[in-house]
């Protein structure tokens, strides 16, 4: 039985989450109906494009995607203090990009008169306004639900276009974000869809190694700060180079199918992790057969049970791969 939604998220241990979604009724985001004729590549650019729109409008930010044939990937990574840091204004220019909200707050951004029994109204609806434009399950509910309604217009039908509620994983540590975000973006290579990493179509790789071959960073990603002259505010604390490397290298072993190594130069991610290369080669391909619910060592794990009040550790036998080499 699905568990509600508050008992998978906790802030407090982390911000960090791993989404994935998936399409039903043999509905496509990628390639050739052959019952059809029809090409679908045009929607995993809806998905792309709106999910890279909610990250400017969410204090939520996305790390690593993948849109493939039939589901989508996401790493995402909740701002809270963002969040808390915004003005009343801009919380609500913020929602009234995807809703109109309701008269007392419009009002409100048009600088007009609000009377004095609309106040508490106006209060109580930018605090809710704040409180979802830092839910996970608030910014899936945006990414899917336009999605879903265009292709329901294309296909001239109504009812589900994704399989039930999204799956959400917390990820528990850097070892455990590393790793989902290499699984992700390594994909297309896993189902043969691409061969290399600047091929990788619709992939939040691919828009890092674009942007990496003109010195730069894309701006709608939560950027790799592990070089201390970016002095970037927030990010992921590696440098993109060594991630790049590693995850290089990573899919050239997957896409060969053959059992082969990680190389000292692109391992220094692997040393600072003190994870043995067996192992991330082991969680990066088989990260959804591994781990069906929060990721992370068992010291992580444990806390984040306590904190949630789960009585049961689940899936902690694969604690082992996160766990530090000896």
């Amino acid at each position: 039985m699905p568990r509600p939604r508050r008992t998978q998220i906790s802030i407090e241990d982390t911000s960090w989450y791993h989404c994935c979604s998936r399409v039903t009724r043999r509905a496509l985001l990628f390639g050739d109906d052959k019952l059809t004729g029809k090409n679908y590549n045009h929607r995993r650019n809806w998905v792309e494009n709106q999910l890279l729109k909610l990250g400017g409008i969410f204090s939520i930010d996305v790390a690593a995607y993948a849109v493939m044939s039939n589901h989508l990937h996401v790493v995402l990574n909740i701002d809270i203090f963002q969040a808390n840091s915004w003005t009343d204004r801009e919380v609500v220019e913020h929602w009234h990009q995807l809703f109109k909200g309701t008269d007392i707050t419009r009002k409100f951004v048009k600088c007009e008169i609000i009377e004095s029994h609309e106040i508490n109204a106006l209060k109580h609806s930018i605090a809710l306004y704040r409180s979802r434009l830092s839910d996970i399950s608030w910014f899936m509910r945006c990414l899917n639900e336009p999605i879903a309604r265009m292709a329901n217009k294309e296909d001239n039908c109504t009812g589900h276009f994704w399989e039930g509620r999204f799956k959400s994983q917390a990820l528990l540590d850097e070892a455990a974000v590393l790793a989902c975000m290499a699984y992700v973006e390594l994909n297309p290579i896993r189902a043969k869809m691409a061969t290399t990493a600047e091929t990788s179509d619709y992939t939040s790789l691919q828009m890092r190694v674009k942007a990496a071959l003109k010195g730069q960073q894309p701006a709608k990603l939560l950027p790799f700060i592990g070089d201390e002259r970016l002095n970037q505010p927030k990010g992921i604390n590696f440098a993109l180079k060594d991630y790049l490397e590693l995850v290089d290298e990573t899919g050239r072993i997957i896409r060969d199918d053959k059992r082969g190594a990680i190389s000292s130069s692109a391992s220094k991610i692997l040393t600072r992790l003190n994870m043995s290369a067996d192992n991330w080669l082991k969680i990066t391909s088989e990260f959804g057969k591994l781990f069906h619910g929060p990721v992370g060592t068992l010291q992580e794990l444990t806390s984040y049970c306590e904190h949630l009040e789960k009585r049961r550790r689940h899936f902690s036998k694969c604690c082992k791969y996160l766990e530090t080499s000896r």
